[in-house]
């Protein structure tokens, strides 16, 4: 069950691969800024995955213009999800919760996803400027998208 609307997002820092090397992304640095739109995912390199961040990709203006950044979250490895975006033309931040206690934090933990494992959830937050979660969702199965005009709609208040 995905944390409530109205509760103070919990915070975190975790590790994004770029050609630079490894950086900390913290969800913090956005408070007071920035919106900011968590998107979790079960793995790299799944189709709907795949399909999902290509999409939000290509949407990246319309998210900019609501004054949000769209964060991808999963419990791949930063080295995964960077040549997985490389390959997929994905232009958004991955950030690797291999540890997958931010993925408990947010309570979207899948446990055993096709019998290899726990994953993240499909799920969806907007995080206000605030830090408080404005909008709160987890797909009813990892291959369901989340609601994408809800997003956009929290965003937009």
């Amino acid at each position: 069950m995905p944390i409530a609307v109205g509760s103070k997002a919990p915070d975190f820092t975790l590790k994004t691969k770029t050609s630079e090397g490894l950086k900390d992304i913290k969800l913090s640095d956005n408070f007071g800024k920035k919106q900011t739109v968590l998107l979790f995912f079960p793995l790299a390199y799944t189709s709907v995955c795949t399909d999902e961040l290509c999409d939000v990709s290509n949407g990246l203006a319309g998210y900019a213009s609501l004054g949000a950044e769209v964060i991808g979250i999963s419990v791949d490895s930063p080295f995964a999800q960077e040549a997985w975006a490389k390959a997929s033309s994905i232009k958004i931040p991955l950030v690797s919760d291999l540890n997958k206690e931010t993925t408990k934090a947010y309570g979207v933990l899948f446990p055993g996803l096709a019998g290899i494992g726990d994953t993240s959830a499909r799920a969806a937050f907007v995080i206000g400027k605030d830090g408080v979660v404005k909008y709160a969702e987890q797909t009813a199965t990892p291959k369901d998208l989340p609601n994408f005009e809800a997003i956009k709609t929290a965003l937009a208040k």
